[in-house]
């Protein structure tokens, strides 16, 4: 449920299968686990709908929310971290080409480093699917009415993974600029995917997404010669929200300005490396 815009999870399945309430446990690591398990599609569920509420209840449970949220995401963080695992939300409105940067970048990476996919939709499996047939693994989350994935769905989907130690964990969020972008999963950082074809006023339209992500990737470059797009005034507009904000110009089809992209992971695993071996030696992250 988000209260921001009002959606509702309606029926949320991992891989087909619908997700049952919570528990937890304490993991060989000591950490606490908090799961969801999953029973077949079709299984009955009561359900119980709250009267109208006031603004201050609706803001009281808008906060409650993000707070569980918030320790799940905290338990995802110390298991990525334990496990030396660099998860990257990728983050976008519908249409950006965020798949295919992701097939692309899947392609490149085959055989460099372990990686695995977490996909979310609100319907279908098809971009699963479509990561599937390059070799990695994914995992399919559809949340039904809802608009983003939350952590507690990640952390279901985790161990149909079985990520390895020093993997690459890509989590493909539901299109869509707006909610997403108070929703923390745990990840390292959000990767906003933003294409030409959408407009540079984008960042200020949306400036909670992209003040929340570390990189944005302009994609779809390879379309500049036939659009009307200020790629001056995007960059100046992101920079307007978040002056910190990294930015490539790339495009999934044509591979322009791939191999920045590539860097940049490239980076971020050598940045996590230093991390790992000063917490424990015993963790190392390949290079790419």
């Amino acid at each position: 449920m988000c209260l921001t815009c009002g959606c509702g999870e309606g029926d949320v399945t991992i891989d087909g299968q619908t997700a049952d309430p919570e528990h937890q446990h304490v993991g060989a690591d000591g950490i606490v686990y908090r799961h969801v398990h999953a029973h077949p599609h079709g299984a009955a569920h009561a359900h119980s709908h709250a009267p109208g509420t006031s603004p201050t209840r609706s803001l009281q449970i808008e906060r409650d929310i993000l707070a569980r949220n918030d320790a799940f995401a905290a338990d995802n963080r110390r298991a990525f971290e334990r496990q030396g695992v660099l998860a990257l939300n990728l983050v976008s409105s519908p249409g950006s080409g965020k798949t295919t940067l992701l097939v692309r970048t899947i392609e490149a990476l085959q055989g460099k480093t372990s990686l695995a996919v977490i996909e979310g939709d609100q319907q279908t499996s098809l971009d699963a699917e479509r990561i599937r047939a390059t070799g990695a693994a994914a995992v399919q989350i559809n949340t039904g009415k809802g608009c983003h994935l939350d952590a507690q769905r990640v952390q279901q989907a985790l161990p149909k993974l079985a990520l390895p130690p020093n993997a690459l964990l890509f989590i493909e969020n539901v299109g869509n600029l707006v909610c997403p972008a108070a929703f923390d999963l745990g990840e390292a950082c959000k990767v906003v995917i933003l294409s030409v074809t959408e407009g540079e006023d984008k960042p200020l339209k949306y400036p909670d997404m992209f003040s929340a992500a570390r990189l944005m990737l302009l994609n779809k470059c390879d379309l500049l010669p036939h659009l009307d797009f200020d790629v001056a005034r995007v960059i100046e507009n992101a920079r307007r929200v978040n002056p910190t904000i990294e930015i490539l110009q790339v495009s999934a089809r044509s591979g322009a300005g791939m191999q920045a992209w590539l860097d940049w992971l490239a980076g971020e695993l050598a940045a996590l490396s230093v991390g790992c071996a000063r917490g424990d030696d015993a963790v190392r992250r390949p290079q790419l």
